[in-house]
């Protein structure tokens, strides 16, 4: 260790030290961010980053080099041969180039650490052989240990340096990535020089074509001055794009495709932060529920593309008459919805809905033809009966319905005792509490199928009710009942703990995935339940996926990740579900460590009749890839919505083209045992930390 500081503080000029250092560490820094979009992008563009990286890594490496020996007191005279320091920055590009290649598309496996020693072997290649290239008035000679060590560190380093970027562990690895490779260059080289010896000898000559210091030094500055501009404008570039289309993903996924109005989660962020603003006691919040008239008449007499064209016109005119503090959003086919807010008295939210329907029903030009269509309209206020956003719509469609009854431009505004479905949902409610001791609940299994094979790779659990009178319960109508009255807890436990034991018996190692009410995430004791059920049943915790949705960690983001944390920490599976449909969607991304991402069936549904759904889907898939999350799209009904996800790369696909949701006894023979398999005896897995939990407020699941 002596010998080597001595080398260093003795041996060397510092300006010249100094700047061999700056290179080699904004070149590491650039060669290994370039690397890591090697390995996250396909074909062409693959080869394109991997033949950039590999030449601003190689000269990175050939760079320091040979700035570092211009710091180095020679006291003979000494030159380089042209050729051979050329060739040797050849050997720097081809070993780095050879190395990524090498790791490029593989995720496991010790090939990773094999490519990132290659690039090691590189450095010591071009190292020696650019100490080849000096020429001097006398003999080298090199210190065995010293140049053993310097190759064992060399390669070492070069492993760790892929390895930080193929297996990361935190968000901080891919600075540890080119921390490896600043410590593969600098420990080769200094090691080496310091085991380097130089004996004068009289009778040896500079030959007359040797390169002088200044002029490699202008060589030098020239090629890593060029490189790394090159490099730098590349991935800026590319940095660019990336950002352009991930803010058009970000207007795209909340705002409707058609008319470009807010669409539905965009209503509920404004309703509910308005609803949440201080008012005094007679300040009123009017919410509008527009429902065009026979819409489906239009379609069916004269296409969809007129229909379209219609309610594009519509969003358009009312638009114009919208005045400060009013709000409208497109939530459904036919229905729009329009709120204003800090008004006083009723007939001022009656006189803001005719306005609304008077704008609705002018007439239209559609290619030539005269066109009118008529609207009904229903109102909720704020402050009332309603809690939440999503009540106070509810609130309001239902007074449209009634409103619809009553003719065009009708207007009414909703009143409990119109609410007669409240009664059955009363009923429904005391049933649906008892329907676990009954056995009316059942699970389905609809599957999940790699993209290329169309193999099975898991199964998502779907819950049914069959109800002794009403029959098959659709799950849209009885799960945010049981969210409203906090049954879903109970109903959530039951539905994880007879997947997991049900899922335990198969002899197929499939993995099921398991939707998780942002109730359930709300709550503390999540992480020990499913500790405790997998322990129970017997189910590998990898084989266990649970879903999330954004209306369960937007509330209290910090409590969301902690529980997450603690689910991976078993090694449970973290699936975001409904991606696109959320408004805060990158931002959950970055700060939420995802196993799988779920496009939501409402924009793979649009594949091949909607560009804007077309650019939702393909912008999500490039994003998930940038961050090495893997990508299911839902609702896959056609070969042509599998053609378009296959070429867009998206691996993993579930819909009504592979099978729909099915009983198990239906799916018993491709995944079933004739024995079951016991738990194993020595199951661990890991106990969750324990963690003061702010409960989050309960939403309702779509």
């Amino acid at each position: 260790m002596l010998t080597f500081i001595t080398c260093v503080t003795n041996d060397h000029a510092y300006p010249l030290l100094v700047a061999a250092l700056v290179v080699c560490v904004l070149g590491s820094v650039l060669t290994m961010r370039l690397y890591a979009r090697v390995r996250r992008t396909q074909g062409v563009q693959k080869l394109n980053w991997l033949f950039l990286s590999g030449c601003i890594g190689g000269s990175t490496i050939w760079s320091t080099h040979f700035i570092a020996m211009l710091s180095y007191r020679m006291p003979l005279d000494h030159a380089y041969d042209p050729l051979t320091t050329l060739w040797s920055l050849a050997i720097a590009v081809g070993f780095t180039l050879f190395g990524f290649a090498v790791t490029a598309g593989r995720q496991t496996g010790a090939t990773i650490e094999v490519g990132g020693g290659i690039v090691g072997l590189g450095i010591v290649s071009m190292h020696y052989v650019g100490m080849a290239a000096l020429l001097v008035a006398g003999v080298k000679t090199w210190d065995t240990v010293l140049t053993i060590a310097a190759v064992v560190l060399s390669v070492g380093f070069g492993a760790v340096a892929t390895n930080r970027i193929a297996r990361p562990v935190t968000r901080f690895c891919k600075y540890g990535g080119a921390a490896g490779l600043i410590l593969a260059i600098l420990s080769l080289h200094f090691t080496a020089m310091t085991g380097m010896t130089v004996s004068p000898d009289p009778t040896i000559s500079i030959p007359a074509m040797a390169v002088e210091e200044s002029v490699l030094a202008a060589m030098v500055l020239l090629i890593m001055t060029v490189m790394m501009a090159l490099g730098a404008s590349a991935y800026v570039i590319d940095l660019n794009s990336s950002q352009i289309a991930a803010e058009r993903y970000r207007h795209l996924s909340s705002h409707d495709a058609l008319t470009g109005l807010p669409n539905r989660q965009a209503l509920h962020e404004h309703v509910g932060e308005a609803m949440r603003q201080p008012r005094d006691d007679t300040e009123r919040l009017a919410l509008v529920v527009i429902g065009i008239n026979r819409f489906k008449d239009v379609n069916d007499a004269h296409g969809q593309a007129v229909g379209d064209r219609v309610l594009r016109a519509i969003a358009e005119g009312v638009s114009v008459i919208l005045q400060p503090g009013e709000f409208l959003a497109r939530v459904g086919g036919d229905e729009f919805v329009a709120v204003r807010d800090c008004f006083f008295m009723k007939a001022d939210a009656k006189e803001f809905a005719e306005r609304i329907l008077s704008a609705v029903s002018l007439p239209m030009d559609l290619e030539g033809q005269a066109f009118r269509v008529t609207a009904s309209s229903g109102i909720a206020l704020f402050p009332g009966s309603a809690q939440t956003a999503i009540d106070l719509v509810a609130q309001a469609d239902l007074a449209m319905h009634r409103a619809k009854v009553n003719g065009a431009g009708a207007v009414r505004f909703y009143k409990p005792s119109m609410d007669t479905a409240t009664r059955d949902r009363s009923l429904l409610s005391i049933d649906l509490h008892q329907s676990i001791d009954r056995g009316e609940l059942e699970l389905y299994y609809q599957p999940q199928n790699d993209t290329l094979s169309r193999d099975i790779i898991g199964y998502e659990v779907l819950l049914r009710w069959r109800h002794p009178t009403r029959g098959m319960v659709s799950p849209a109508e009885f799960i945010p009942l049981a969210e409203r009255t906090g049954f879903i807890q109970t109903l959530g436990d039951w539905v994880l703990e007879t997947a997991c034991r049900e899922a335990s018996s198969w002899a197929q190692p499939l993995r099921i995935a398991v939707n998780v009410a942002p109730a359930q995430l709300a709550d503390v004791a999540l992480p020990h339940r499913v500790r405790d059920i997998l322990i129970q049943t017997g189910l590998p915790a990898d084989r266990l996926e649970l879903e999330i949705t954004e209306t369960g960690i937007i509330g209290d983001q910090q409590h969301a990740l902690h529980i997450i944390r603690q689910l991976k920490a078993m090694g449970v599976k973290i699936a975001m579900d409904d991606y696109g449909t959320g408004y805060s969607s990158l931002s959950t991304l970055q700060n939420f460590p995802f196993d799988k991402i779920k496009i939501d069936r409402s924009f793979v549904d649009g594949i091949g009749r909607s560009r804007p759904a077309e650019a939702i889907v393909r912008s999500t898939i490039i994003l998930a890839r940038s961050l090495d999350i893997p990508v299911l799209a839902e609702g896959v009904e056609t070969e042509e919505h599998m053609t378009f996800l296959r070429g867009e790369g998206c691996l993993q696909v579930q819909g009504f083209l592979f099978g729909r949701p099915q009983p198990l006894s239906d799916i018993k023979t491709a995944v079933m045992t004739a024995v079951e398999i016991a738990p194993p005896a020595d199951a661990e897995i890991a106990p969750p930390a324990d963690a003061e939990i702010v409960h989050l407020p309960q939403a309702t699941a779509a």
